[in-house]
C-alpha cells in the first residue's frame, strides 16, 4: 500500500463519517421525535470511526492523508456535537467552548509539526481515552432527561480531564519531535562544515 493513498477503505469511511455529520447535527436540533434516531446516527458516526482504524491498521491501508483525515473528522463530529447539545440546551456553554478551545490548539500544534517538521504525531492511547469518554458522556445526553440537565456539569468531567491530559501529553510530544528534529539538523549541519 502507497502511504499517500487516498481513496483506501479506511479514508472513504472517515469521508461518510464526515457526511453524517450534518445529518446527526439536523437530526439533534430536530428534537424529542428524533432522539432516537440522532442516537443510531451518533453510534454509527462512533462506530465507523473504530471500524475505520481497525481495517487501516489490520490491512495496512494507514496513508498520510488519513492520518490528517481523520483526526480532523473526529474534532469535527466532538464539536457539531458539542454545539448542537448547547444550542438544544443540553449542554452548558462552557463545555463546547472548552472543546472548541483544545482542538483549536491541538490543531495548530499539529499543523505547526506537519509544518515545520513534516511530521504527524499518531494518536495516542490518552487521546482515544478520551475520545471514548467524550463519546460516552454525549451519549448519556440523547437520554438524559431535561430535569437532570445539572448533571451535564459532572458528566463531562472525566472526558475534560482526559482532555487536558492528553493535551500535555501530545504536548510534550510536540517538543521530543521539536528536540529530535533540532538536533539532527544541528548534526546534519556539523557534518557540512
Amino acid at each position: 500500500m502507497k502511504k499517500n493513498e487516498i481513496f483506501t477503505i479506511p479514508n472513504i469511511l472517515t469521508l461518510i463519517r464526515l457526511l453524517a455529520i450534518p445529518v446527526l447535527a439536523r437530526l439533534i436540533y430536530m428534537g424529542k421525535p428524533y432522539d432516537i434516531l440522532a442516537f443510531i446516527f451518533f453510534l454509527g458516526i462512533w462506530l465507523t470511526d473504530m471500524l475505520d482504524g481497525y481495517i487501516a491498521r489490520k490491512y495496512d491501508q494507514i496513508t498520510e492523508f488519513g492520518k490528517l483525515f481523520d483526526p480532523f473528522v473526529d474534532k469535527v463530529f466532538q464539536l457539531t456535537t458539542a454545539v448542537m447539545m448547547y444550542l438544544v440546551g443540553k449542554l452548558p456553554l462552557w463545555i463546547p467552548l472548552l472543546i472548541a478551545a483544545k482542538e483549536l490548539v491541538m490543531l495548530c500544534g499539529g499543523l505547526l509539526l506537519l509544518r515545520r517538521f513534516n511530521t504527524v504525531v499518531p494518536a495516542r492511547w490518552y487521546g482515544k481515552l478520551a475520545t471514548v469518554l467524550f463519546v460516552l458522556a454525549f451519549a448519556v445526553l440523547f437520554f438524559l432527561p431535561r430535569e437532570y440537565i445539572w448533571l451535564t456539569n459532572y458528566i463531562f468531567i472525566p472526558p475534560l480531564f482526559f482532555s487536558l491530559f492528553s493535551y500535555v501529553g501530545y504536548g510534550l510530544n510536540y517538543l521530543k519531535v521539536r528536540q529530535q528534529e533540532m538536533a539532527k539538523r544541528e548534526e546534519t549541519r556539523d557534518q557540512q562544515l
